[in-house]
């Protein structure tokens, strides 16, 4: 009688397992879940919303408007960030103040900086006045690496868009093709829209208008206004009432008390200048979130650009 050893009985059974296996083909992959996605902004958030559609979970706290300069991060905020597999931001040295050390605390590789899950969406943009020489903090919050609030500009936000879909194509090569689609169909609806803005702002082109900071420089450029001072100072130092005096008397004040053109953008100090320069105060949101009518991408500039109509027809 012929006896098996054990070691044979194992093989044979290993066999039969894997020539049932060929039979009924591959076990079915199982389903990826979403990607969990944390941005340092809710533009970067509505962004990144419109070309990973369902296939993403974005994560971003609308309370921290109206700038991600200075945030007070929630504990769920650093939980978020323990989880992300992406992480996207602003860049140009925007998050400093905060959001380095949430990244070091979140002990999380994915998100590091340089590591594949760290998104800086400023390589995708065009930035605006790049410093040429030596920047020190005796001319105040200047940006040493440029403006950070590319995303005012529609083109900008098409370049960012582009970006992340790539990248989101990257980890998911799988729904790539889901990714591509979802930025060309928002690739067609924002030149359109930007098409209306610019048809809409083209009467306005040239107008002069007194920002309060200097958040404004892109929008300025896409939509041909001319930006002729700043109520603050330098970047981030609040306005002296000598200094608020300078802006009235300015050539450029002037100008616009004489024809009424000028339209400052936010805050109390600005009162003063549009009571001496015959223009009026608009507080105009930058970022999704801003306003509760202001839900995405489209929105802000929807809003923003209606707003600014208003002013300059007010002041003709």
């Amino acid at each position: 009688m012929h006896r098996c050893s054990f070691g044979t009985r194992v093989t044979a059974v290993f066999t039969a397992l894997a020539f049932s296996m060929a039979l009924l083909g591959p076990a079915p992959a199982r389903a990826a879940g979403k990607l969990k996605i944390m941005t340092a902004t809710t533009d970067l958030a509505a962004l990144a919303e419109e070309v990973g559609g369902e296939k993403i979970e974005v994560g971003i706290d609308r309370a921290w408007l109206p700038g991600p300069t200075f945030v007070d991060a929630k504990p769920s905020f650093l939980l978020k960030l323990k989880r992300a597999d992406l992480l996207i931001v602003v860049g140009l040295e925007l998050e400093i103040g905060w959001l380095p050390p949430l990244i070091n605390q979140s002990t999380n590789p994915k998100i590091q900086v340089a590591a594949p899950g760290y998104l800086d969406a400023s390589r995708f943009a065009k930035i605006l006045e790049i410093p040429t020489g030596q920047v020190t903090r005796a001319e105040g919050d200047v940006h040493p690496l440029g403006n950070p609030h590319y995303w005012l500009d529609p083109e900008n936000g098409l370049r960012i868009a582009k970006g992340i879909a790539d990248k989101l194509a990257e980890m998911r090569p799988e729904d790539a093709a889901y990714f591509a689609q979802r930025y060309a169909d928002f690739e067609q609806r924002l030149k359109q829209a930007d098409e209306r803005w610019l048809a809409e702002m083209k009467p306005y082109a040239g107008r002069k208008i007194v920002t309060y900071h200097r958040s404004w420089p892109n929008f300025a450029e896409h939509f041909h206004l001319n930006v002729a001072g700043y109520v603050e100072p330098r970047p981030g130092i609040p306005p002296s009432p000598q200094h608020t005096r300078r802006v009235d008397a300015t050539d450029e004040a002037r100008k616009r008390k004489g024809d009424r053109s000028g339209t400052l953008f936010r805050f109390e100090d600005t009162h003063a200048v549009a009571r001496e320069t015959g223009g009026q105060v608009l507080v105009l949101p930058p970022s999704v979130g801003g306003e509760k009518e202001i839900t995405d991408y489209f929105k802000l500039f929807d809003y923003d650009i209606r707003k600014l109509r208003q002013a300059f027809d007010a002041t003709p």
